[in-house]
């Protein structure tokens, strides 16, 4: 141990000691390192935030069924159990799905569009839950136009015409939140599978038992034309498109658009990786020759040290040692230059950013893999220079003294 510490000791002063060529070494690194964490910064940040944008919207994650199908609640079931479904809820027919609203004591009327919602909602996070048959969230839309708040009551209308002669039934309406107009851009309220079944069941002429709405006694199995369907994740999209094709489904997706971000974030991850690989490995073998030519050069030095019982696994560790100051005091120049460069890149483009955006930028964790490759390579590049120290002889000193 006391041969180590000694070794640790002469080795750190030769390489401090003879500070213009440690130095030349550690700008070199920083060189080919700095330009490489921002090219790395550049690319995770842009396309890092393109796929983070993706992530976050929930149309991106929609799959929309083009025409119409017959779907019976044991489909729904069987689908709710697919790990690469987020949501889905049934969707009766379109020209069924509206109501008349209007506020208490105003005279205004508007024919609002029903959306089938459910807890867990991917346009509703952070909103609201539509629950029972009177709690609905309008779009922010329909909320101007009824010129109403999320608390307030709202009295709904839907008729018909049964057995010749024309119907209408009111209902009592609690909102329960309003929605933002990225959610639905048209007045539209978003209001539970239960309400929208009654009013189809309703226009259809049939009795719906929980309104106290009469009509006519339908026991038939329920079969719905059409769903809300959001995957879980934005790469299980193209699977389901497939899967859905495969049944014979006609369906409509933003795939194309996450398939262009993640060939983008593929080719900028190779072209990277390319560029990193040629530059350290470049690196590697200048320190390693530059390591080799300095255990030349002080062969002399080095077996003197043998001599008064330094072993070969001590004069080893003079260029592995000197090698990872390199790396690490090259490393720490190279995290400063990425931080300037990249607070001038998003000073810069800042008006383009939003809140919180960054074009340049690196996780922590980044940092860490590339220190950890920058000390693994100019290890590896100091083996040759070890290998030469280890084949020095004691003899080699006691023939120049």
């Amino acid at each position: 141990m006391g041969h180590l510490t000694e070794s640790v000791r002469l080795s750190s002063k030769d390489y401090f000691r003879e500070w213009r060529i440690s130095g030349a070494y550690i700008i070199a690194l920083a060189a080919v390192l700095g330009p490489m964490m921002v090219l790395f910064g550049l690319k995770f940040g842009v396309v890092g935030g393109m796929i983070e944008d993706l992530v976050k919207d929930p149309r991106n994650r929609e799959i929309t069924l083009l025409g119409n199908g017959r779907f019976g609640p044991d489909w729904f079931i069987q689908m709710r159990q697919r790990s690469d479904i987020a949501f889905l809820v049934p969707r009766t027919r379109r020209i069924a799905a509206s109501m008349e609203m209007t506020t208490p004591g105003s005279g205004r009327i508007s024919s609002i569009e029903l959306i089938p919602s459910a807890p867990a909602d991917p346009l509703l996070e952070g909103v609201g839950e539509v629950r029972g048959l009177n709690r609905i969230i309008l779009s922010k839309q329909a909320a101007q136009r009824l010129q109403v708040e999320a608390g307030d009551r709202l009295s709904g209308s839907v008729s018909r015409r049964f057995q010749g002669q024309a119907e209408r039934q009111e209902l009592e309406l609690i909102v329960a939140a309003v929605a933002p107009a990225v959610a639905f851009n048209r007045e539209g309220a978003f209001v539970s599978v239960e309400l929208l079944e009654a009013v189809e069941d309703f226009r259809d002429g049939r009795r719906v038992p929980a309104l106290g709405w009469g009509g006519l006694e339908d026991q038939s199995p329920r079969s719905y034309p059409g769903f809300r369907l959001y995957a879980a994740d934005i790469r299980d999209v193209a699977g389901l498109s497939q899967a859905f094709m495969a049944q014979g489904m006609q369906v409509r997706t933003r795939a194309d658009d996450i398939e262009v971000v993640q060939d983008m974030d593929r080719n900028l991850t190779v072209l990277f990786w390319a560029i990193a690989i040629i530059g350290l490995a470049g690196f590697s073998l200048s320190l390693g020759a530059s390591l080799l030519a300095n255990v030349d050069r002080k062969r002399k030095e080095l077996s003197v040290l043998r001599l008064v019982g330094l072993s070969t696994g001590d004069i080893v560790l003079f260029p592995m040692l000197q090698a990872l100051y390199t790396a690490i005091i090259g490393w720490m120049m190279a995290t400063g230059i990425f931080y300037g460069v990249s607070h001038a890149i998003n000073v810069l483009f800042a008006d383009q950013l939003q809140g919180g955006q960054s074009l340049c930028r690196l996780l922590p964790e980044h940092l860490l893999i590339a220190l950890a490759l920058t000390t693994g390579c100019a290890i590896m590049a100091a083996f040759l220079g070890g290998v030469r120290a280890s084949r020095i002889e004691p003899s080699e000193g006691l023939r120049d003294l």
